[in-house]
């Protein structure tokens, strides 16, 4: 009963098409329900022959397929014409109903053909589309293995060289578990999202929490947005390591957000690092500044002042 069930299940989706004793038998049930509704109606309009037979068509159309559809129209048709209650034989009028009937008829069925040719590309289509995120998360995934085991055999040859010069290996460490830890909260939010403050001690939290101030409301981020903001912070952290405020021992980094509508600023503040006295030609880095919030309306302006590097990102928050 469960298969019966299950088979009957799969052709209403229009996913396969159930036996043909299976669609048969639901064509006759449909044709000997629309019989007793015209039964019913005939108690008080005995002039009523085929219009209860189209639910039956379209039913049976929908599990059956077509040639059900058509086998269940023939049949209905003549049900109409031959079996009577309360009226008299057929007549000319009867007749002229009947083709009208086929008519309606005929149209239904290639409507519900046509919707199920296209509901089975669009089933394709996702099933392709599941198929391919799959792998893509596969392939995701064997990267950041990857990249994980590469960092790790940096990580343990440069603690090899540099272990007799502690200073330079204090400095180079926590780099290496920032650039780590990047990686990792981009991985991790691909398929969720996190907290902004969250994300921002991910990114700052191994040069030291003495060394930067957050002031913001708790805001939640979407996945994408998310990804494209780590990205941003990671390159802004990864400068001032270099350059910045991180690279100075008084250096200090004040970062601020605030949230208006569906507006987002962030404000990168650097103070107390080193003066920028040249600013060389536009790399990698500073393409992925410009460009990596633009999906979301967004930009990034830069500003290298004589306390430091400023940054304003602006973006919108996708409200999914």
């Amino acid at each position: 009963m469960r298969k019966l069930i299950d088979e009957f299940r799969r052709g209403w989706q229009g996913v396969a098409r159930p036996p043909l004793a299976v669609s048969l038998g639901f064509a006759a049930l449909c044709l000997v329900l629309s019989t007793l509704a015209r039964f019913g109606i005939s108690l008080i309009r005995p002039d009523i022959f085929f219009t209860p037979y189209i639910p039956a068509v379209f039913f049976a159309t929908a599990v059956g397929g077509m040639r059900i559809g058509i086998l269940t129209t023939l049949v209905g048709g003549a049900i109409g014409v031959f079996v009577n209650f309360g009226y008299g034989t057929a007549d000319f009028a009867r007749v002229a109903l009947l083709l009208i009937f086929w008519l309606v008829c005929g149209l239904t069925i290639w409507g519900i053909e046509h919707y199920r040719a296209i509901a089975g590309q669009q089933r394709q289509i996702s099933k392709r589309l599941i198929q391919e995120e799959e792998y893509r998360k596969l392939i995701v995934s064997e990267l950041q293995h990857r990249l994980k085991n590469k960092l790790s055999v940096i990580h343990a040859v440069l603690r090899q060289v540099l272990e007799k010069e502690p200073n330079v290996w204090g400095r180079v460490d926590p780099r290496l578990r920032a650039l780590a830890a990047a990686d990792d909260l981009i991985t991790r939010v691909d398929g969720s999202g996190c907290d902004i403050r969250d994300l921002l001690l991910s990114e700052l939290g191994p040069y030291g929490h003495v060394r930067f101030n957050l002031n913001g409301d708790p805001l939640f981020l979407p996945a994408k947005l998310a990804v494209s903001l780590a990205l941003v912070l990671h390159e802004l952290a990864t400068n001032a390591a270099k350059y910045g405020a991180f690279s100075s021992a008084r250096g200090l980094l004040q970062v601020s957000w605030t949230l208006s509508d569906d507006r987002l600023n962030v404000i990168w503040d650097e103070t107390e690092g080193p003066p920028v006295d040249k600013v060389g030609a536009p790399g990698f880095g500073t393409r992925l500044l410009k460009s990596a919030l633009t999906p979301f309306d967004g930009k990034t302006e830069v500003s290298f002042l004589r306390s430091g590097v400023h940054c304003t990102m602006q973006c919108r928050v996708p409200k999914s």
